[in-house]
């Protein structure tokens, strides 16, 4: 100990905060936010074909999967802790109005077949959206250029069928049509699937974090945008106003997408209506912390980890998070 330090002036202090940032074991034992496997939803590609595991270029550790292997990569990531996994499809082929987004046999439904066989446990949610199986690439039917949201609706209440007759636990529509949430809880209730759930993206914004996903899912729009169904960036009453609407149309879980930039968003939803609450943790979150953890500007792993936590902080009781596994070996 230097002497300036042994001179100096000790302070009179009634409450010294630092004491319970003294040890990791202290630290611990006073931490506010758990961060813990078992809030993670890890989504999977799933393809045509067998044995494929093909890494998506913007999103390293990340793949397009045929069944056999998505089922291998689901029961590791269930063996590692992880409850859930999410499901989104890449058919064989693709029309103007995504018909093979209902076909049993298509890769989503092929899937849920076989990871409630092989995984019984394991939580399986499926993506109900059109962007994926559109030769034009947007999420629903157009007549010109204009989305026509109730025969949309009708053709995303097919596709939730057939993830509910596959096996699925929850549909999650994530197309942001008005009226879908109602729609499918009443098909489903009226077919018996009364006990399968709707996560519904309730708050899903027009966000430039999705370039990524849209490599992955081969699902980029073949023109114009999304702004006319997904949210405006600077909109928050917004927001609650859609969310509102979804639980009342039934949904069990509600989602705001994606997380980070909407911190704000997610805490007031769960604020405003103590709902069971998703936040998505979207590909170009994913790909951002890849990218700078791979030119050494960052610690990877401890800004995964903070960022994470962060999401969990603002009130999300789940996390859908390419960095499921990741995050829990190291958990």
């Amino acid at each position: 100990m230097s002497m300036a330090v042994k001179t100096a002036t000790r302070l009179t202090l009634a409450r010294r905060p630092r004491r319970l940032r003294r040890t990791e074991a202290i630290r611990g034992l006073v931490r506010e936010t758990r961060l813990t496997p078992d809030c993670f939803v890890y989504p999977l590609f799933v393809c045509e074909g067998h044995g494929v595991r093909r890494e998506v270029g913007s999103m390293p550790g990340v793949y397009q999967l045929s069944v056999d292997e998505a089922v291998k990569e689901a029961a590791a990531a269930k063996a590692e802790g992880i409850p859930a996994v999410i499901l989104f499809g890449l058919p064989a082929s693709k029309d103007a109005n995504g018909t093979l987004a209902a076909d049993p046999e298509a890769p989503v439904q092929a899937a849920v077949r076989a990871l409630k066989r092989e995984v019984p446990d394991l939580v399986v949610m499926t993506d109900v959206c059109l962007c994926e199986y559109t030769s034009h690439g947007h999420c629903g039917i157009l007549d010109g250029e204009e989305i026509v949201n109730d025969v949309t609706v009708a053709h995303l209440v097919q596709a939730a069928l057939s993830h509910a007759v596959a096996g699925a636990d929850f549909v999650a529509p994530s197309d942001m049509m008005d009226g879908r949430v109602g729609a499918i809880r009443q098909a489903l209730d009226e077919r018996g699937f009364e006990r399968v759930g709707i996560l519904s993206y309730a708050a899903k914004y027009c966000s430039a974090f999705y370039g990524p996903f849209r490599e992955a899912a081969d699902s980029a729009p073949q023109f114009g945008d999304r702004r006319s169904h997904q949210m405006d960036p600077a909109n928050v009453e917004e927001a609650l106003r859609e969310v509102e609407i979804d639980i009342a149309e039934g949904a069990d879980i509600v989602m705001v997408k994606p997380a980070l930039p909407y911190l704000d968003v997610i805490a007031k939803v769960k604020a405003r209506f103590g709902q069971p609450t998703a936040a998505y943790h979207v590909s170009g979150e994913y790909a951002m912390l890849k990218a700078a953890e791979a030119n050494g500007w960052i610690d990877g792993p401890r800004a995964m980890l903070e960022s994470l936590t962060a999401i969990r902080r603002a009130g999300a009781d789940i996390i859908v998070t390419y960095f499921a596994r990741d995050a829990a070996r190291l958990l």
